[in-house]
């Protein structure tokens, strides 16, 4: 009930406008939101091309190995609503309500998969912000899609497992090789006992290099996590 009220005033003081149309009552409508594209496919975590033969851990186009198991996209960054719609989730004034709505575009790209009855063993793990930009934004936006995922696919969500321990510069402001050592070292995991031969959901935003996933990924490993998979709205 009380939920309900401050739910009710907050519209009042901070309407909510479609991201594409300006509809008033939501971030995303429906009939704007069908206009987004959801990949049927899934892609490789290394070439982010669609994968043919993948054993779990090579893609047969680009022979590469890493930590990360497989990777779920559920729609491009080139879209231009898409864009629109991280920048504000991410950037002032963080509209932190828009983790619902993109985070239905991954339920949708599971869908299509048939891959929602996939995840029942699988432990959720956002992506972590240093406390510095947790401090700045108010919230983790990998973990408030992890929160909307995990209760849709009714598997746990564990956001303190996984922490990050230094400050980096921005991943979309650097070059390739740039990224890779801006990450390195960049994250801790606290309690491995309880992720030890686990099976983990990755959940991040944007995927581009993939610099901050595999460096992630990593630090898992090395905690004994079994198998990783990466989940994100978008490919960049």
């Amino acid at each position: 009930m009380l939920s309900a009220a401050k739910n009710f005033i907050l519209d009042i003081l901070f309407p909510k406008f479609c991201s594409n149309c300006g509809k008033e009552g939501t971030y995303l409508c429906p009939d704007c939101a069908s206009l987004i594209s959801v990949a049927d496919r899934q892609y490789c975590p290394f070439c982010l091309e669609p994968k043919i033969v993948f054993d779990g851990r090579t893609c047969s186009r680009c022979r590469q190995t890493k930590k990360l198991s497989g990777l779920y996209c559920a729609t491009s960054y080139g879209d231009f609503l898409i864009r629109k719609m991280i920048k504000q989730f991410k950037y002032e004034p963080y509209a932190r309500e828009l983790a619902k709505p993109l985070s239905s575009l991954i339920i949708n790209h599971l869908a299509v998969l048939n891959k929602l009855e996939s995840f029942g063993d699988f432990i959720v793990i956002p992506i972590p912000s240093h406390r510095k930009k947790l401090r700045q934004r108010g919230f983790n936006p990998a973990e408030e899609i992890g929160k909307e995922i995990a209760g849709i696919l009714k598997i746990p969500l564990l956001d303190e497992i996984l922490v990050k321990i230094k400050p980096t510069a921005a991943q979309a402001e650097l070059k390739k090789e740039e990224r890779l050592k801006n990450i390195q070292g960049a994250f801790l995991c606290r309690k491995p006992e309880l992720i030890h031969g686990k099976k983990i959901i990755l959940i991040d935003d944007v995927f581009t290099t993939g610099a901050t996933m595999e460096e992630a990924a990593l630090t898992l490993k090395k905690a004994g996590v079994k198998e990783i998979w990466g989940m994100v709205v978008a490919r960049g």
